[in-house]
């Protein structure tokens, strides 16, 4: 059974009964406290040299300095590491403690259990398309009026494959101002190549048939200079195009080089970042509104 605790005031009494030279009964009996207890104060004064009480120990911890500081790297490490897979691993040390006592060795050093945030899943492609932004974040704007933007589109002479509505009476469906003209077997279409920048746009160019490296240089060869003269760009403009393997061919970065035309690094499959594509879109919506009878 666990001794009653005294006063500090009782204990101060014993001191200074025993410094007055009375023995250990007599200030049992004067005081009315087991003489254990007296003899007990006095060697604590006689040790500490004093009648406070110390700071004590407590309750020896759970988990060893070891197994803590294993759990905390296991943590760090791996932040998705649920709290019954740590508890499995002190056990496996010969520590089996509770959920609790692992959660609260992690919250002393900063670490709390939270619900993880949904984050979209980066590709590779955005991951360049980012590095991309980040790089030219500082570029001004006399800069980027340096640039002559680039690409190719196909031009659908009689439209794509969108209903129209008409207004129309009854019996006049076939009239050729409530029809819209269709050339069958993949027909009705052209390849353009173009380019501009903010001065305006440059030269624009019908592929005849299949666009290969060496027919994209001869388009180079024969548009792009004389493009950037006429947009008065000077000889230290940017060319901007994407990365089409004819594109990208040796032998077209070789004729880059040796133009002495510099050209601007572009993230893969990004033509949503080219602004010709607004332009292409407006040319798409012109000759529609025309509606062609031919090729």
């Amino acid at each position: 059974m666990k001794s009653k605790e005294h006063t500090r005031q009782v204990r101060d009494k014993v001191i200074e009964k025993f410094k007055a030279d009375l023995g250990y009964k007599k200030i049992s009996k004067s005081l009315n406290i087991p003489r254990s207890t007296v003899q007990a104060i006095i060697q604590k004064w006689k040790e500490y040299g004093t009648t406070v009480n110390l700071p004590r120990q407590g309750r020896p911890p759970k988990l060893t300095g070891r197994t803590r500081r294993a759990l905390i790297r296991n943590a760090a490490k791996r932040p998705m590491v649920t709290l019954d897979e740590l508890q499995r691993s002190t056990a496996q040390v010969g520590e089996s403690v509770h959920r609790t006592t692992i959660s609260r060795a992690l919250h002393k050093v900063g670490l709390y259990g939270r619900v993880a945030r949904r984050k979209p899943l980066l590709t590779e492609n955005h991951k360049s398309r980012l590095q991309f932004a980040t790089s030219h974040v500082g570029d001004t704007a006399n800069m980027w009026k340096k640039v002559l933007w680039s690409d190719e589109t196909k031009m659908e002479l009689f439209g794509q494959n969108a209903k129209r509505y008409v207004w129309q009476k009854t019996n006049t469906a076939h009239h050729s101002e409530h029809t819209i003209p269709t050339v069958t077997y993949g027909g009705g279409s052209i390849m353009l190549w173009g380019c501009f920048s903010s001065a305006g746009t440059g030269k624009l160019v019908r592929v005849d048939g299949k666009m290969d490296g060496a027919k994209y240089r001869a388009i180079l060869e024969e548009n792009l200079l004389e493009s950037a003269k006429n947009l008065r760009l000077g000889r230290r403009f940017t060319f901007q195009q994407d990365n089409d393997p004819k594109h990208k061919a040796r032998a077209t970065m070789e004729w880059f080089k040796t133009k002495h035309i510099h050209v601007l690094e572009w993230p893969s499959q990004s033509p949503d970042l080219n602004p010709i594509e607004n332009l292409w879109q407006d040319l798409k919506t012109a000759v529609h509104k025309r509606c062609p009878s031919n090729l």
